[in-house]
């Protein structure tokens, strides 16, 4: 016997035709790129990607067909993607962070055959078109008041283009399971992978991300995604906040800490997410201004591991509550969020922050599990740490044209590369990443923890922990420091202010001091870099 429900494809513009029908008049702020703040609204978002798309379709696209973005969070990114969506072709987000080579890899792996691209970016689009054969056009996102001279052929200026059509137009339907987004993996090694997102997938991770335990988005915030949209699916903020009417305040290409503050404070933000690195910037400008965060409820941080001094600074100095949260492209990408359960509501201070440096519990339409090497579960007692599987309707069930088989299983279990353990109450920590994880005399140090509680001495900018070989111990931590501006600590105070804070054994045999660490497109410590620059060290003694 099958229920009597109506059949009601989950579409990701009918999103938008939701927000714009309930929360119209809702406001969507951008920096623009041009420099000006411009305001609109979900009722004009929605008819300007009706015309997106109308106008796309006139040019030949269609079904299925991949649509390239290169463009930082405003209000024109917004159009484009629920334009290229709701004919059913594909946006894909290109990280212009990544290098030239990359970006063409990508590009032509993907077929890309327009490209809608912010100012920013068109002399990096101009030294790689030719070598993309299966560009046809580029759609620079400006008027015609701001659009630049340029080599590019079939370059259009995006006001323009768009004024050739009108609003009068109707979203295709098609299957829920019809790709709607690619985004590729910032791989340490080798080629980028090729992540495949469904309307279906993207609107049960929206429904999923809203909840109270995770983003707990409503008509009655603003939020700020600092992420940025070529970031991992954008965390999902492109969906979330439209779908349950939360405006929006687009920080365009102004990430520094004083343009950042601007927004937060001018448009009165309740809610905001990026990495730690946007934070890092935000409380050093606080810190040398005075000034405050009078409307901010919660910041939301991801990306990489937090470390435990911007929390105690938002929390403690501002008023702010930080939420830890953590995922991946591959779902979509949220996986957890650090959100206090009722079991652990009393706890306060030192035991709280314990906590918080956690990557939390999952939401609902996420499953993991722990397990080590021989594929055997292993229990949630908080402690046994293993490899990190994840599986849920908004994960990837493979990768673009089949590549990474090997982290799949048969029962849809997606091996994330995490090392992690689960204690009790369903709260998961990523104690490292698997190839990164130290092995010393058959034991595991966990480099994430070791870096965070460096980070914590005053004199610190950037930590981070690679494994060097021991002939002893196989391999021992050697502790990579960036001193803040001005200070020059000694091996021994690092050493010391790390002491009776992890097991002795833990502890780091050396402490090096280098100008700047080695970090990915999207922010995080390139390890493999950094082990490569140290490939001749030997520890004192050794």
């Amino acid at each position: 016997m099958l229920g009597l429900m109506q059949e009601w494809p989950l579409l990701c513009h009918k999103i938008l035709d939701h927000a714009a029908l309930f929360h119209g008049g809702r406001a969507v702020v951008s920096r623009s790129v041009e420099g000006p703040i411009h305001r609109t609204d979900y009722r004009a978002i929605r008819g300007r990607a009706l015309q997106v798309a109308k106008r796309l379709e006139k040019d030949g696209i269609g079904l299925g067909d991949r649509v390239a973005t290169m463009a930082w969070n405003t209000g024109r990114h917004l159009e484009a993607w629920y334009g290229i969506l709701g004919i059913g072709a594909v946006y894909h987000t290109l990280n212009p962070r990544l290098f030239s080579e990359q970006i063409i890899w990508i590009m032509n792996d993907a077929e890309d055959r327009f490209l809608f691209v912010d100012l920013t970016f068109v002399g990096l689009i101009e030294a790689i078109a030719d070598k993309v054969p299966s560009l046809e056009k580029v759609i620079i996102l400006t008027d015609r008041d701001h659009m630049p001279q340029t080599t590019l052929a079939n370059a259009v200026a995006f006001e323009d283009w768009i004024a050739e059509t009108d609003q009068d137009f109707a979203w295709k339907e098609f299957d829920e399971r019809t790709a709607a987004g690619m985004c590729y993996t910032s791989g340490t090694t080798g080629n980028p992978k090729g992540v495949v997102y469904s309307h279906r997938s993207n609107v049960l991770h929206a429904m999923a991300s809203v909840q109270p335990d995770m983003l707990n988005l409503s008509s009655r915030d603003r939020m700020m995604p600092v992420v940025p949209l070529f970031h991992a699916n954008g965390w999902s903020t492109a969906f979330s906040c439209p779908m349950v009417g939360c405006g929006m305040v687009m920080p365009g290409a102004g990430m520094d800490g004083a343009s950042i503050h601007q927004l937060l404070s001018e448009e009165r933000v309740t809610v905001t997410a990026a990495v730690p690195t946007v934070w890092l910037m935000l409380l050093q400008h606080l810190e040398k201004t005075g000034d405050t965060l009078p409307d901010l409820e919660r910041v939301i941080i991801g990306g990489s591991a937090c470390p435990r001094s911007i929390t105690q600074a938002f929390q403690e100095t501002y008023g702010v509550e930080v939420i830890h949260a953590w995922g991946m492209t591959e779902m979509s990408p949220l996986g957890s969020m650090c959100t206090i359960k009722p079991e652990y509501q009393d706890l306060s201070g030192e035991a709280k922050l314990d906590l918080q440096a956690k990557q939390g519990h999952p939401p609902f339409t996420v499953e993991m599990k722990v397990t080590n090497d021989e594929n055997e579960d292993l229990p949630w007692d908080g402690k046994t740490f293993g490899r990190l599987k994840v599986r849920g309707p908004a994960i990837s069930a493979s990768y673009y044209k089949g590549r990474g088989s090997e982290q799949f299983d048969g029962e849809d279990w997606f091996d994330t590369g995490d090392v992690a353990h689960i204690d009790p109450h369903g709260y998961m920590e990523i104690t490292d990443r698997a190839k990164d994880v130290i092995k010393s005399g058959g034991e595991w140090i966990s480099t994430i923890e070791l870096e965070n509680l460096a980070v914590g001495h005053e004199d610190v900018a950037e930590a981070a922990v690679i494994g060097i070989h021991h002939p002893k111990w196989d391999e021992r931590p050697l502790l990579v420091i960036v001193c803040k501006e001005g200070c020059n600590p000694s091996k021994d105070a690092i050493l010391d202010f790390l002491r009776g804070k992890v097991a002795k054994w833990w502890m780091p045999d050396d402490v090096a001091f280098v100008d700047e660490i080695p970090h990915t497109a999207t922010g995080k410590i390139q390890k493999m870099d950094l082990r490569e620059q140290f490939k001749d060290y030997s520890f004192p003694g050794t």
